[in-house]
């Protein structure tokens, strides 16, 4: 069930590859004067943006771009609290972890005034204020792209199809040392295999909504994931992580992002990509901008020219992650285009299962699950 429209194309929503080193944490020192500049500071997946669209960037507004990477969730939300909200002018969180910010005072309520919002698909905007954008009646979110977390294998080892590809496939007894999962979706996937086989005592998604209901399906889930610990051949936190268990590690079939799949596609490898029938999970991310902004009008001159055709292009072409840009649908390559319908064939698009808000309590208590796993 998704937040947006029941029937869904790339036109009126956005999927993708991109791969790049992941910054060691560290602490920022912002050194800047407490005065606007000619720059904007950018905090954004490593991967995302590319060179070429600093360059272009640059070229359309004048302002110099510095772009830092991260590589996960965490790693974004604890340097900014290391920084108390500072150091950046721009970030890219997922939506469903802005609450988060919102709560330790990190981000500023977006100016909507300064948002060219006619350039961003519609259904976008209005989902992203359901799924965590909009706290507590203030806006803190402008989408950018979304994309999924579903199945990479390998085309001539495990060679997966549309309706019949599952989440479960992950966790066969043949399986045994080819998987590569990240800890804790890789927990959700599980779930979401076991809910389908009438093994949960409660809906998946009723676990971020009470504490007591998430215990009780991941006491179940838990069970299953250590007792099939040995097909894990690598776990990955990151992007680099990921495409590494495929390329060096025997990997034969993963629960990664869309952009791992595309990317070792890109390099020749037999990689494919797909939506399990369970649904795959998708995700949303966009611009925030944090309470410690300093070149904020900077900022605000990045995010539309995002939502324009061909930043939006532009980034989907090199990444396969999908823009939320109206019109950037229209520009993209025959190699993008291919990706999307291999990956969400008949009625994956339809059947996508949505983040819903992680609040705090909900990730302290997966971060428990998580560890448990990875120490089994």
């Amino acid at each position: 069930m998704t937040p947006f429209k029941t029937k869904i194309s790339r036109r009126n929503f956005l999927g993708a590859s991109a791969a790049a080193a992941v910054a060691a944490p560290f602490v920022l020192r912002n050194t800047r004067a407490n005065a606007s500049s000619g720059e904007v500071n950018i905090f954004g997946w490593a991967g995302y943006v590319t060179p070429d669209m600093l360059s272009a960037f640059e070229k359309a507004t004048g302002i110099r771009p510095k772009f830092t990477p991260y590589g996960t969730n965490d790693e974004l939300l604890n340097q900014m609290r290391i920084n108390n909200g500072g150091g950046f002018d721009l970030i890219w969180p997922t939506v469903d972890r802005v609450p988060n910010y919102v709560e330790f005072g990190l981000v500023q309520p977006i100016d909507e005034a300064k948002v060219k919002w006619d350039r961003a698909i519609a259904s976008a905007v209005s989902g992203s204020a359901r799924m965590g954008g909009v706290v507590n009646g203030k806006r803190y979110f402008v989408p950018l792209d979304w994309g999924t977390e579903a199945l990479s294998f390998d085309k001539k080892q495990m060679p997966l199809t549309y309706g019949k590809a599952s989440y479960g496939d992950l966790w066969q007894p043949d399986m045994t040392g080819k998987v590569t999962v990240r800890a804790h979706s890789a927990l959700v996937g599980l779930g979401l295999w076991l809910e389908a086989e009438g093994k949960l005592p409660h809906p998946m998604r009723d676990s971020f909504k009470n504490e007591d209901i998430m215990r009780a399906n991941y006491d179940v889930i838990i069970k299953e994931a250590i007792a099939r610990r040995a097909n894990i051949v690598q776990f990955w936190s990151n992007e680099n992580e990921a495409q590494g268990a495929f390329r060096v590690n025997g990997a034969v079939i993963g629960q990664t992002w869309d952009s791992t799949g595309a990317a070792l596609a890109k390099e020749g490898l037999p990689i494919g990509f797909i939506a399990p029938r369970e649904g795959a999970l998708a995700w949303m991310e966009g611009a925030a901008v944090p309470a410690g902004a300093v070149n904020i009008e900077q900022a605000y001159a990045f995010l539309n020219w995002m939502l324009t055709p061909e930043a939006g292009a532009l980034y989907t072409n090199a990444t396969s992650i999908n823009s939320t840009a109206v019109g950037a649908a229209d520009l993209l390559s025959p190699a993008a285009r291919e990706f999307f319908a291999a990956a969400y064939p008949g009625d994956a698009l339809q059947k996508l299962w949505w983040w819903p808000v992680q609040e705090t309590w909900f990730v302290n208590r997966r971060n428990e699950y998580q560890d448990r796993f990875l120490a089994a």
